[in-house]
């Protein structure tokens, strides 16, 4: 029997990690909630810098963790393609998974600088030249605040080279 688990993503902006929450979500029959979608249809000119997007991002996570807790305890999978990136932000999916009394697993995408640059090149190419936060200087800005998962942390872990 299938048991129902929380799925979440660590990785560098442009390591391909909503990639992989798809290729997630298909293989394990899961719910797919994308927090960069969702605060595009909810704010679509509202998120033009990094301090904008923290704002609104810990408002949808207030508003959607009883939601997801709630998934998981009827017996739903669920990937969570938000940022798990640093330890604070790894602190929500903790309080998710233990309040809805589930199995987890942190998929940590550790890709170098270099490449996530190069991917994010390429995925700018169908981007407008004004695209908020797409820019290598963001991705500098960004990637400096992240922390890769720690065994301490107790996590279940899977990385992805």
């Amino acid at each position: 029997m299938k048991k129902n688990k929380l799925h979440f993503l660590c990785g560098k902006m442009a390591s391909g990690k909503s990639t992989l929450s798809k290729e997630l979500a298909r293989g394990h029959n899961a719910v797919l909630l994308c927090e960069d979608e969702i605060l595009a249809e909810l704010y679509p000119v509202e998120i033009r810098t990094i301090q904008d997007y923290l704002n609104h991002s810990q408002r949808l996570k207030s508003v959607l963790k009883e939601h997801i807790v709630e998934l998981l305890k009827k017996g739903n999978s669920v990937v969570l393609d938000f940022p798990a990136n640093t330890k604070n932000q790894r602190a929500w999916f903790r309080e998710i998974f233990e309040g809805a009394n589930v199995e987890h697993i942190i998929h940590f995408v550790d890709k170098s600088d270099d490449v996530c640059k190069a991917h994010l090149r390429k995925r700018n190419e169908n981007f407008p030249d004004d695209a908020p936060l797409t820019s290598e200087e963001t991705f500098d800005a960004i990637t400096e605040y992240f922390e890769a998962p720690q065994d301490e942390e107790g996590f279940n872990m899977e990385i992805y080279r």
